[in-house]
């Protein structure tokens, strides 16, 4: 079973805009960046314009519980940045299962 870590720092993050690779659709936009560990390493970002602390806190805890249970379809070795859109303000916990499905197909860092 694997484990995978929080992105903390400002830098990692920065390091994952700038060098990796980008896909939205209509709730988040996901960045992915090969980090060169046998685990992967998730940041997500819900900026004010979304809503409240609240809400932010809710969306953010729906994403890692999503990637959680999902953590086996995807591969290893990646550092993974999650951007919540305004429109993900009222999402539900299967529309941020299936958008992060999505996006990870897109990036093609799902297992066959």
């Amino acid at each position: 079973m694997k484990f995978s870590e929080s992105l903390k720092k400002n830098s990692y993050f920065q390091n994952v805009y700038k060098n990796g690779t980008s896909y939205a659709n209509r709730y988040f936009v996901m960045y992915v960046l090969e980090n060169h560990l046998d685990r992967n390493r998730l940041g997500i970002s819900v900026s004010k314009k979304v809503g409240n602390s609240v809400i932010r806190h809710h969306i953010t805890r729906l994403v890692r519980e999503a990637y959680r249970l999902q953590e086996e379809m995807f591969n290893s070795g990646l550092d993974i940045v999650v951007i919540a859109r305004v429109s993900a303000k009222h999402i539900t916990y299967h529309e941020t299962e299936s958008a992060l499905i999505h996006l990870g197909n897109l990036h093609h860092i799902l297992k066959q």
